[in-house]
């Protein structure tokens, strides 16, 4: 290596991890400090695949100067005209990338599985760094929150407690969750970023997350999808409190005068902007499931009872409905008459037995 190159690459070497760490101090925040497990092994795979990265970008920015300094026209520089092929070159041209996209999907192929939103909790503990002290302690029943994305305003049903609120949301720390998500007519997503990650809402579908926060704290929450006028202010406020706190959280809201039934439902989903904090300290029990399958409004069928009344058989919600047998699989008298079914042929009279004579019965081919 010339001389003059040694200190350009000692330069290199000292100025890139100046800049990055530049770039990443200003980095903080909810995804880089976060306040729930799944969302914290969310930030460890960005961490793990940043690093992966580096292995291959930081010698090639390195490369890219030395090359520019050692083959550089005028004086000191070296010209090979007659370099065409070099194999130890190819090798590391090519088997570094391929080792750091071999380690990338097996990172992937791994946290998909780990971190699916509808695996229940209790299977991703193994992978969760617990105290002690937690790991002993039986774990408490996942506290179930319904989620309903509405314009442009967030719902958060808690069947259990028989409360509702609008744009707050309070979660017990250390106490897994499990939020059932639907949308009242328009896709959007869930996401806070200090809990995981982000899972869409839409009408008449259900998706599920499980997560849980580690440390009490307020933070926000907000809508990552674009959705009309109302979108930049779709935030509520996401608070982790002790076990007492949530306690006395639910005393309040139920000292609530406003109760959430079918007929105040309506006049909540219209849309509106900038929604301060509403809370119900009663809920219709039915509620969550008529926005689900889009019957809120008097007179409309539900998808449920359109789909037994289609024909799909009278299967309970959550049961799989019987499968129409195909035609295939059909005998004839179940096919039925009509004029788009081919009627069957009659049986070939054997020639035996109105002419016994005929060569066709000596035919033993």
């Amino acid at each position: 290596m010339p001389k003059r190159s040694l200190p350009l690459l000692r330069t290199a070497w000292l100025i890139f991890p100046a800049l990055l760490a530049a770039g990443l101090g200003g980095c903080s925040g909810p995804v880089l400090d976060p306040a729930g497990d799944i969302a914290l092994q969310q930030r460890d795979i960005i961490f793990f695949s940043t690093a992966l990265m580096l292995l291959i970008i930081v010698p090639v920015i390195i490369l890219i100067v030395l090359f520019a300094w050692r083959y550089r026209k005028g004086g000191g520089g070296t010209y090979d005209p007659s370099f065409d092929h070099s194999a130890a070159l190819e090798l590391a041209i090519w088997s570094a990338p391929l080792l750091i996209i071999i380690a990338l999907g097996a990172l992937t192929w791994s946290s998909t599985h780990l971190l699916d939103p509808f695996r229940p909790l209790a299977a991703n503990t193994g992978s969760v760094g617990e105290t002690a002290a937690s790991a002993e302690a039986p774990a408490p029943p996942p506290l179930v929150v319904q989620v309903v994305s509405l314009d442009w305003k967030w719902l958060f049903i808690y069947p259990e407690q028989g409360v509702a609120t609008v744009n707050e949301l309070v979660l017990p720390v250390n106490r897994p969750v499990r939020f059932d998500i639907t949308s009242s007519n328009m896709m959007n997503t869930f996401y806070a970023p200090t809990l995981a990650g982000m899972i869409y809402a839409m009408p008449g579908m259900q998706s599920r997350l499980h997560a849980v926060l580690r440390r009490t704290g307020d933070f926000e929450g907000y809508s990552a999808n674009y959705s009309g006028a109302g979108f930049s202010d779709m935030r509520f406020r996401l608070r982790g409190v002790d076990a007492a706190a949530f306690a006395g959280w639910l005393s309040d809201v139920r000292a609530a005068k406003g109760e959430l039934s079918l007929a105040a439902y309506r006049e909540l989903v219209k849309p509106s902007e900038k929604v301060p904090v509403i809370r119900y300290g009663d809920v219709d029990s039915d509620l969550y499931r008529r926005i689900l399958e889009r019957c809120v409004e008097p007179g409309t069928m539900c998808i449920g009872e359109m789909m037994r009344h289609a024909g799909h058989g009278h299967a309970m919600p959550g049961e799989q409905p019987p499968r129409a047998k195909g035609a295939l699989f059909k005998e004839g008298a179940e096919k039925g008459e009509g004029a788009n079914v081919t009627k069957p042929a009659p049986p070939a009279e054997a020639p035996g037995a109105t002419k016994p004579g005929a060569p066709k019965n000596r035919n033993q081919s």
